[in-house]
């Protein structure tokens, strides 16, 4: 049985995360308490036709502080059943959330009288850390439309139990942030900038004119060498270590141009030997429409 475990931040996309699952086949429980899932898992375990093969449950914050400290126990019981446990958490910056809560004009679920919003999620960061830090895999959804995040969460945790290790190239700016659920961090901006060719300004680095200029210089290909060997030589470690997810960020000034170029370059590279299970994304480029959260 593999269980997908969804907790994180109100706001961050919880719910989006369990309904992306539900249509992919999955059983799917919202809000259960969190010292019913040891026992939650225990009933589906019951049921060998099939169905409960696949199934997820979100957690949030509403627990009590003492049940929440419990998780990481309890997740060591789940496995010791002989349950793949995937632990997804879903986190976003603390003015994005508000916007977000202003917005929609839902309210908090820790908001009480006395205690404003900012100190509801400061208070819920602090009651969620077990969870954040048991994760295998978190999404920052500061910058991630709803089609993005879906797309995420189909493509990384909606695979099949025993699958390789989920491995996304994610193309960003510095100069908006750097993204805060990267497990390694490359920075490009040493490499000449197509930016400051007019011609090429506009453009991006999945398109040909960009890739010319950019291969032109001897500098990209070794850092695109050192990059890649790199993950390569250190890759085989971490799924020994039955690690599920890697995410590896590739950064230059604006995530327009180097950042696009040299992970869409890398995720090739790596697709042509691991298939499926590689995956590239690109925080800066609007490539849909932004959705209401």
């Amino acid at each position: 049985m593999r269980l997908v475990v969804i907790s994180g931040l109100s706001g961050a996309g919880k719910s989006v995360a369990l309904h992306t699952l539900e249509d992919l086949g999955f059983y799917c429980t919202d809000n259960l308490p969190a010292n019913l899932l040891p026992e939650f898992t225990r009933q589906l375990l019951r049921f060998r036709d099939g169905f409960y093969e696949r199934a997820a449950a979100g957690i949030d914050a509403r627990s009590p502080a003492e049940d929440l400290r419990r998780f990481p126990s309890e997740l060591e019981q789940l496995k010791a059943l002989g349950v793949e446990v995937d632990v997804v958490f879903l986190e976003a910056e603390d003015d994005i959330l508000i916007k977000r809560f202003s917005e929609t004009r839902r309210r908090h679920p820790l908001t009480v009288e006395g205690l404003s919003l900012a100190e509801a999620i400061q208070e819920e960061r602090l009651l969620l850390e077990h969870f954040a830090d048991s994760s295998n895999l978190r999404i920052d959804t500061s910058r991630t439309t709803l089609y993005q995040l879906r797309d995420l969460i189909k493509n990384r945790v909606g695979g099949t139990a025993g699958a390789s290790l989920s491995l996304l190239f994610q193309s960003f700016g510095f100069k908006h942030g750097v993204p805060r659920d990267a497990d390694f961090v490359f920075d490009l901006r040493c490499l000449p900038n197509p930016y400051w060719e007019p011609r090429l300004r506009q453009l991006t680095g999945r398109q040909q004119p960009v890739a010319d200029f950019l291969e032109a210089e001897p500098m990209v290909t070794e850092m695109q060498g050192d990059i890649e060997g790199f993950i390569r030589r250190w890759l085989g470690r971490f799924e020994a270590g039955n690690r599920a997810y890697l995410t590896v960020a590739l950064g230059c000034t604006g995530g327009q141009h180097r950042s696009v170029y040299m992970a869409e370059r890398l995720a090739a590279a790596f697709q042509a030997q691991r298939g499926p299970a590689v995956l590239v994304r690109h925080r800066e480029l609007a490539e849909v429409p932004d959705q209401a959260w």
